[in-house]
């Protein structure tokens, strides 16, 4: 197990050695990660992990995306979708052009689900889904659009539950094990690196999702996130975030109404 301190040493070293931040992560999930990793890859000594991370990029490579990947499927919480596809979208559909943020898009599950609701509420042709992540590797993963046959089966699932009401499988080629998703959906996406820790906004979004990923930063870290999606939202526009996150304590907290019961705000002012 690596002790705090070390982990310290580690965060520090990343810092001076490659510029990235980790010092606002939440310390127990880093932590836990890190431990992962360092047990993972067979290492005894930490000082021999830290030689490693120091002296080899490609391993410095390696240990970002191992602590920075978040696990996703499509159409994840379906009750949260189906009140995106009866609630959210015919509001934004009254637009001439919508705009979409996905921040920390991981491997892309998320971002094909909302494709597929922009197709069948007639959006698509009108739309642009920007996703982002800081994770090179799983953004090369999302951009082919193609994921493991096996997984269908509950992404049909929670498709239908989500009041779906296609036949799922009209959505994707089956090959090999693995399912890739019509060119017409990754069409009207823009995948590209992105870090909420440093970087700033690059446009004004209609709706901007980041779910899950709030909860591996610290307070101060958090703030910082959603005064970037603050700049990057007009008003009136949606802020959609995890099961598990909230806006109820940030200082942004008054401008914005929370829609229902789901993590849904919009903003007022």
């Amino acid at each position: 197990m690596i002790e705090d301190i070390e982990l310290e040493t580690l965060i520090n070293v990343v810092y001076e050695y490659y510029g990235f931040d980790f010092g606002s992560y939440s310390k127990a999930s880093l932590k836990r990660r890190v431990n992962r990793l360092y047990h993972l890859d067979g290492f005894h000594h930490f000082h021999e992990f830290l030689a490693k991370v120091r002296s080899d990029a490609e391993y410095y490579k390696r240990m970002v995306e191992e602590i920075t990947v978040n696990v996703t499927e499509m159409f994840r919480d379906p009750l949260f979708y189906a009140t995106l596809r009866k609630e959210i979208l015919p509001q934004l559909g009254t637009k001439p052009f919508i705009r979409i943020w996905h921040a920390g898009c991981a491997t892309g599950e998320e971002v094909y689900s909302m494709a597929i609701l922009l197709k069948e509420a007639n959006l698509l042709h009108k739309s642009l889904i920007y996703a982002t992540d800081i994770n090179d590797l799983v953004l090369n993963t999302a951009k082919k659009g193609v994921f493991p046959l096996r997984a269908m089966q509950q992404y049909s699932e929670n498709y239908l539950a989500s009041e779906g009401k296609e036949d799922f499988s009209i959505y994707y080629s089956a090959n090999y094990g693995i399912a890739k998703f019509n060119e017409e959906l990754s069409e009207k996406m823009v995948f590209s690196q992105h870090n909420l820790v440093s970087d700033s906004s690059f446009n004004e979004f209609d709706l901007i999702l980041c779910r899950n990923v709030l909860i591996y930063f610290d307070n101060d870290l958090q703030e910082r996130a959603l005064k970037l999606f603050d700049d990057s939202l007009p008003k009136l526009g949606y802020l959609v975030l995890g099961t598990k996150e909230t806006i109820k304590y940030s200082e942004l907290q008054s401008k914005y109404k929370q829609f229902g019961k789901e993590k849904i705000w919009r903003k007022i002012k």
